[in-house]
């Protein structure tokens, strides 16, 4: 028996013919041969941000009215809560905390806007929370610096 015979009669020669078939057709005709080009696009470079301090009237800009920017502070810290419009926006169940100090107002619970300090007062320094409401502050902290983007620190009028 020839060689050729033998090639053409073994069923395995047959499978392993097929997938290099397959393969050759995969390569040679893919997307990225058709266009020239890669199908994956290139990596984008995150955004860089610029940490900055923020007073609680220029905090008070970003509330989503304004601007598209939703900016909030927890414990000093300002986050951008954009991403999270429908709860933080103007129209959100958490629309007064926007473009504000929201520590008081976490800390216990209640999404009442007498829990927002006025613009020309002081830094809320929270010191009559109680310990349990100071858990429960540094609790929504740690959810802020999870989920949203630090951008930068609420700091008193000079």
């Amino acid at each position: 028996m020839s060689i050729v015979q033998q090639l053409v009669n073994n069923p395995l020669n047959w499978a392993l013919g097929a997938v290099v078939v397959y393969f050759a057709f995969a390569v040679t005709s893919g997307p990225s041969s058709r266009r020239g080009r890669s199908v994956v696009p290139p990596p984008k470079h995150p955004d860089i941000i610029e940490l900055r301090n923020y007073t609680p009237k220029e905090l008070s800009q970003f509330d989503g009215r304004a601007s598209k920017k939703i900016y909030l502070a927890v414990k000093g810290s300002v986050f951008d809560v954009s991403s999270g419009a429908s709860f933080y926006g103007p129209d959100g169940m958490y629309g007064n905390f926007a473009g504000r100090d929201a520590s008081r107002g976490l800390a216990k619970d209640s999404f009442d806007a007498e829990m927002v300090q006025s613009l020309d007062l002081p830094i809320d320094t929270l010191a009559d929370l109680d310990p349990s409401e100071v858990e429960t502050l540094s609790g929504w902290f740690q959810f802020f610096s999870g989920k949203y983007t630090l951008v930068g620190y609420l700091v008193n009028e000079e």
